[in-house]
């Protein structure tokens, strides 16, 4: 864990080690530090705070990445910009998860993530959503979307399975699966994260070349 309030790692680590299946290997306060015990001890899962006072956490993960760790990440923070959750996920992140919601739910995301899943958190997921799916026929980032394609998409963002997709697009579940193989199809992906992952890198580059003179 990583967090650079101490109430708050105390408090963290005393729910998560209610729970049998986890086991706390350090609370560490700086990116140095946490990179340190990485070095030392194996780590699955890294619970990162995106501020972390004079620092911030994606520092933390530049150097995970470039000392070859392959803990996954997920994010716990107060609050983090579209463009610095995009950059987040970019760079291998596995969530977003936000600390006004339930402890609980932290718990499940972190099975989640466990299970090679992504999380993201619904406030940031309606943003992202409308950020990757773009708006109904344009054809952006070589990745042209229908209306129900997008529509998809965005669930998919958000969390929703074929079966809440289809109550909610007032379609049939065979009609959802028939959408998400297309997506999968036309993206390479083979699973709900990666295409979560394709949407948003691919978004993230239109993003920089709508910045970006050409030379």
């Amino acid at each position: 864990m990583l967090d650079d309030h101490l109430l708050f790692r105390e408090g963290l680590s005393r729910l998560l080690e209610g729970e049998p299946a986890f086991c706390i290997v350090a609370n560490c306060e700086s990116v140095e530090e946490a990179l340190s015990t990485m070095d030392r001890e194996p780590v699955d899962l890294v619970l990162l705070d995106y501020d972390l006072g004079k620092q911030h956490g994606l520092t933390f993960v530049e150097h995970a990445k470039q000392r070859g760790f392959n803990a996954r990440i997920l994010m716990v923070t107060a609050g983090m910009s579209d463009a610095n959750t995009l950059t987040a996920l970019e760079s291998g992140t596995s969530g977003i998860f936000l600390k006004h919601n339930p402890p609980g739910q932290l718990v499940e995301a972190i099975h989640q993530v466990m299970e090679g899943k992504t999380w993201i958190d619904p406030r940031s997921a309606h943003s992202l959503a409308a950020m990757a799916s773009g708006k109904p026929g344009e054809s952006r980032g070589g990745m042209p979307l229908s209306e129900r394609e997008s529509a998809v998409l965005k669930g998919v963002f958000e969390g929703f399975t074929n079966k809440e997709l289809a109550f909610q697009l007032g379609c049939s579940e065979s009609s959802v699966k028939w959408v998400m193989q297309q997506l999968f199809q036309r993206t390479g992906a083979r699973t709900r994260s990666q295409l979560v992952r394709i949407a948003l890198e691919r978004r993230a580059e239109e993003w920089l070349s709508d910045r970006i003179p050409a030379t």
